[in-house]
């Protein structure tokens, strides 16, 4: 008679212990003990997903802060645009060149406390702005915010990886939604609870933060427990045999470009969809805000659908889908009216936002155990992108109107045909 029995390990990894003691078999000959294991890959941890995706909305919300306060600071300081500008370069060079370089270090060198740090800087970063006597205090405390933004996305989208259970694109997009909401309230938390208690006001918002470092070190202390464990039961797969190294770096390429077509358009949407639609529609200030809420909720609601969608499809299916699948309504956009606006902004959003995890994992696939380092590139090159385009769709908009910016960018989606060049990370039949 054959007895099974399941046994768990103290680090998480569940085998199966099959114990065949010795007996007969039909035709007479008897069986000896056999020992056989067989792993179990851990199940996905929604818990720490959660923690992981709210601590997201707390940092990206702080991170939205900083923009949303430029008419109080520009008050206060008598600020150029110029010296507003380098505010925004140095929180930019921080917050996005700074993250691979991390990520690619706590690759080799794992810091599972590194989480509660970053937010610990960021916090900092809201009081050195709170209570900066003069520009160079305010130069700080951007650079102090952009450190901590730096740390904590290689860093916690590792975690969301190592929680995943496999369902890598569920993750990431569980994992990313936080950020989208967090995005999202930062000019409400700046107009409700900033703006009416001045530039001190943001010492409030770091009081919030001390919650976030509380989850955080939790995080940590999963990581540190759990991480080695989950890291050895899933394993990197191996590349195909038919994708070289030239492939891998043709693939990257092309990433790059879709991430730079996708948050080129989100610029446009992100940082001048109000004005299009106060000078297009003429609306006042108040409802063209909302239509842009809209915008920003379809945008939450694609980045959920795109990670578990491409776990189930494939995640060439999706980004083909979602860069070069919203060019008939790009296109269509600067020329309908206002109920078709903003019937079509929501449509995409929803299909644009799902590219972004599943270009996340399709990179991680590509490069097997060097999550840090791609999530961090990854992520540095949307605060990278976001501001440049922000600044010359800017500067189009002053030199040929705001409605030539968006006949411009409906063209962007035709970038979604490199998405050929892509190999397959499935395994060769």
């Amino acid at each position: 008679m054959t007895r099974v029995r399941w046994q768990a390990t103290e680090s998480g990894i569940t085998t199966t212990k099959a114990k065949i003691q010795s007996f007969y078999n039909k035709e007479g000959h008897p069986v000896s003990e056999t020992t056989l294991e067989r792993p179990v890959a851990p199940s996905t941890e929604f818990t720490i997903l959660g923690a992981a995706s709210f601590c997201h909305l707390l940092n990206d919300m702080m991170q939205a802060l900083l923009p949303a306060i430029y008419p109080i600071l520009r008050g206060n300081f008598n600020l150029s645009f110029a010296e507003v500008g380098l505010l925004t370069l140095v929180y930019q060079l921080t917050a996005s060149i700074l993250q691979p370089l991390i990520g690619f270090y706590t690759d080799k060198h794992p810091k599972p406390y590194s989480l509660p740090f970053a937010m610990i800087a960021s916090l900092l970063g809201l009081v050195m702005l709170a209570f900066a006597p003069n520009y160079t205090g305010l130069l700080a405390g951007a650079a102090m915010l952009g450190l901590g933004s730096s740390i904590f996305h290689p860093e916690s989208s590792r975690i969301a990886r190592l929680a995943s259970g496999g369902a890598h694109g569920l993750a990431q997009s569980l994992f990313q939604v936080g950020g989208n909401f967090g995005s999202a309230l930062g000019p409400l938390v700046a107009a409700y609870f900033v703006l009416p208690r001045g530039q001190h006001g943001l010492a409030w918002i770091a009081i919030v933060a001390l919650g976030g470092v509380f989850i955080m070190t939790r995080l940590g202390q999963w990581y540190k427990e759990n991480g080695k464990a989950r890291l050895n039961a899933n394993k990197p797969r191996p590349l195909p045999a038919h994708i070289t190294v030239a492939h891998v770096w043709r693939a990257m390429a092309v990433l790059v470009a879709l991430i730079f077509s996708k948050y080129i358009y989100l610029a446009s949407i992100t940082n001048y969809y109000t004005f299009y639609l106060m000078h297009h529609f003429h609306l006042a200030i108040r409802n063209a805000q909302l239509c842009q809420f809209v915008f920003f909720a379809a945008v939450a609601t694609g980045t959920v659908a795109g990670g578990p969608i491409g776990d189930r499809l494939g995640r060439k299916v999706v980004i083909w889908f979602s860069i070069l699948g919203i060019l008939p309504f790009t296109l269509a956009l600067p020329y309908v009216g206002l109920g078709a606006t903003i019937v079509l902004s929501v449509i995409i959003g929803v299909v644009l936002a799902s590219a972004f995890p599943a270009i996340v994992v399709y990179a991680q696939e590509l490069i097997p155990g060097r999550t840090g380092l791609i999530s961090g590139m990854f992520f540095g090159l949307i605060f990278g992108v976001g501001g440049i385009a922000a600044a010359i769709l800017g500067s189009l908009a002053d030199s040929h109107g705001i409605d030539f910016v968006y006949h411009l960018c409906s063209f962007l989606p035709l970038v979604g045909l490199l998405t050929i060049f892509l190999p397959s990370t499935k395994p060769s039949k």
